[in-house]
Parts: structure tokens; sequence; C-alpha cells
């Protein structure tokens, strides 16, 4: 059957959403069955013989944090090619990096089984993942924004941040499953592998999308168009990293980081954990692609402007309440989904807000170069410097003060207007 005009109009942009969205999904599912199984893979891979767990915690997000320095690196490298030869190919190299790389760690030997080489085999698959990471948000976030038809750039946008939750609520919820269905040493001898290689099937589904993809009118358009200066791209970037530093901390340490806080600090259990982390990534998702949506009527400054103040504002008290014994659980589950649902707000604006930040002919570079800082420093050592600061301080509230702190700065930065609009 030959697709008329108008049907060609409507199934490119919902096959850019798609093929865009999965490559999303993959990564953030891996990232978050990595937060979610820390404390495993803390004693899989980081403790020999008489090493305390703690110790073997900050390895284990140390590990975390490198390979989100090097998102950076990726952004780099594939937004400037992406920038100059297409969106399509460069995406098709990503996903095969980054399934390639996940999968293997769920095939990797443990420190029990080769010693001192387990952890730094899991820090060289954890660098391609951050290298494939970093130029997975530049390109999906262009195709999708630039395939919106026009007024529905937020919406569109907004669908990154969408598929980020729903790769978190996968990773959590085979976690879950794993936790419920696996004894506790089955699940710490090989269950934990599992998630990691599920990766394979997914990720040859998101390579089959992205060869049917087509590349997008505006870069056909204005790939030859003059380039602004590097001085202007540096101070976007800047910019766009300061705006969603805020979104980047805060939903780290709430969507991510949080089981293992609630673990090893409040002592809970790890199912109880999980739980918590879920109600955290339902408020989380529930509210991104109204807020997309509401960006496109009302601006995306206004909408983010919104959930950054909340979360600065409420951060303390939320932590407080989940530290009280005498709060029900249920009070406490509603806290956390709240807490969610206030990141959501920054989220569902922010991918439209730094591709507006960008010309067609940079844009690839500059937006996968301010999400990828602004996620290496504030996303990528959230775990870090939480669990190395509490073990120091001995203060509980240390996760409160990051995001809301984090916020502030996001708050001036959402305050000051660009030099230019890009089209």
């Amino acid at each position: 059957m030959t697709l008329t005009i108008h049907d060609r109009g409507t199934v490119r942009p919902r096959r850019a959403l798609l093929a865009g969205s999965v490559g999303n999904f993959i990564e953030w599912y891996e990232f978050g069955v990595y937060g979610y199984f820390a404390t495993i893979i803390a004693a899989r891979f980081f403790t020999p013989e008489g090493g305390s767990e703690v110790e073997a915690l900050v390895r284990t997000y140390a590990s975390f944090a490198l390979a989100f320095f090097f998102r950076p690196v990726g952004a780099a490298l594939f937004g400037r090619l992406g920038d100059r030869i297409g969106r399509r190919p460069v995406l098709i190299v990503v996903i095969l990096l980054m399934t390639g790389a996940t999968t293997l760690i769920g095939a990797l030997p443990t420190y029990a089984t080769v010693g001192a080489l387990a952890p730094w085999l899991l820090t060289f698959l954890r660098v391609l993942q951050g290298l494939s990471a970093g130029g997975e948000f530049g390109g999906a976030v262009a195709v999708m924004t630039e395939f919106a038809p026009p007024g529905r750039r937020g919406l569109y946008g907004s669908w990154q941040s969408f598929t980020v939750a729903l790769g978190l609520l996968g990773g959590a919820g085979a976690a879950a499953l794993l936790a419920t269905v696996l004894t506790e040493h089955q699940l710490n001898a090989w269950g934990w592998r599992l998630p990691f290689l599920l990766t394979l099937p997914l990720g040859l589904g998101a390579l089959w999308l992205r060869l049917r993809l087509d590349e997008t009118p505006a870069f056909r358009e204005e790939r030859a168009a003059e380039r602004p200066p590097a001085r202007e791209v540096v101070g976007a970037i800047a910019l766009g990293a300061g705006r969603i530093m805020g979104w980047a901390a805060a939903g780290y340490t709430f969507l991510v980081v949080l089981p293992s806080y609630l673990q090893s600090t409040l002592d809970a259990t790890f199912q109880q954990a999980l739980v918590a982390t879920v109600l955290a990534n339902l408020g989380f998702a529930v509210t991104i692609l109204p807020a997309g949506l509401l960006s496109d009527r009302f601006g995306r400054r206004p909408v983010m402007l919104t959930g950054a103040v909340l979360v600065a504002a409420l951060a303390v008290p939320l932590l407080n309440l989940l530290q009280d014994p005498g709060v029900s659980l249920t009070v406490k589950g509603a806290a956390v989904c709240g807490a969610g649902a206030v990141v959501g707000l920054m989220a569902g604006p922010g991918p439209a807000m730094l591709t507006e930040l960008f010309p067609t002919n940079v844009r690839y570079t500059g937006l996968g170069l301010a999400y990828a800082l602004s996620n290496a420093v504030f996303s990528g050592c959230a775990g870090l410097i939480i669990t190395e600061t509490i073990e120091r301080t001995g203060n509980v509230d240390i996760p409160a003060y990051y995001a809301a702190a984090t916020c502030a700065v996001s708050i001036l930065a959402l305050a000051r207007s660009p030099r230019r609009r890009a089209s």
C-alpha cells in the first residue's frame, strides 16, 4: 500500500518518537538496574576479602560516576558526527555500542573468579556505556524535536524524559520481580545478571527501528548553514547545563540513589527500597508529558521554574518525613511519589528547552554536551557524593541538601535569557 502525503506526515513523527525513545529506554533501564543492584554489584565486584561494605559501595558509585564523565566525550564525538553526516547513522552506531556493553556486564566474571581484574572489566564496560549514552541524548532529542509538528516541540521532546521514567521503572520492576521470585542466595549468585542480559533483545529491536528511520528535514535543509561563533555555542552549553542541573541531581537522588540510601542509612529492606523507588518513578512518569504539553502553551521556563522551586523548598521536609518511624508507610509512599512528580515538571520541558538553545547545524553537539556535562557532575556523582558525605559527617539529611542546592542554581539559570533563540 502506498502512503499518501498526509499519511507520511503522520507516520514520520511517530516513527521518530519511537526510534528516538527506545534508545533512551534501554540506556536508563540499565542505569536504573545498576543503581538498584548497587549493593549486590559492590559485593560481587568491589569487595576483596576483608573489605568493608561501605567502601565497596563507594567504589561501585565511583565506577558509576566514571561512566557519566565519559558522557561529554561521547556527546562531543558523536555530536560532531551527527551534525555533519546526519542523526540517523550516528544513532545506529550508538545503539549497537550501548547494547553490546550492557549485555556483556551480565556475563562478566566476578571478583571471586578473576580477582582484581573484575572491577576493571566492569569499569571498562561502564566507560563504553558512558560514551554511547553521551551520543544518545543529543541525537534522540534532535530527531524527536526536529520531526515535531508546529507548536508541539515541548510534548515531543518530553518523550525523551518519559522513556527515562519508563526505563527506570523497567529496571525497578525487573529488580523487584527477581527479588520476589528468587532467594537471596540466587539473586546474589546469578539473578542480578538477568536484567543486563535482557538488553540484547531490546537493543536488536531498537536497531531495527533506527534502520527504518528517515533523516530529519531540518538537518537536510540547514546542514550547510553558517555555524554560530564558538563562544556563543559554549555560552549556550553552560546556560543549558545550569538550567537542567536541578533536574539531573534531584532526579538521580530521588529516582536512583534512594534505594541504596534507604538500605544503608535507614535500614530498609531491599524490597521496601524498591517499592519506594517504583512509587517515585511512577510520580515522575505521570507528570512528564503534561509538563511538556504545558510548556508548549505557557513556555518552558515557567514550568521548569515551578519544579525547581518546589524541590528546593520541599527536599528537606520530605527526607525528614522518610526518616520518621512514626509516619505510616502509606504517607511515606505518597511523599516519594510526589517527589518524583515534582522532578517531572523539570524533565518534561527540559529537552525542548535545550533544543531551542542551539541552531540545527550544532544542535546534536550542543544539547548533547549540555545534558552530558550536567549529568556527569550532578547525576553520576550523586551516589558517590551522598554516600561518602554521609559516611564522613553522619548527617543523614545530605541527599535533601544536595537536591535543594542544585535546584537553587537551576532557578538562577532559568531566570536568565539566552543571547539568541535557535530555529
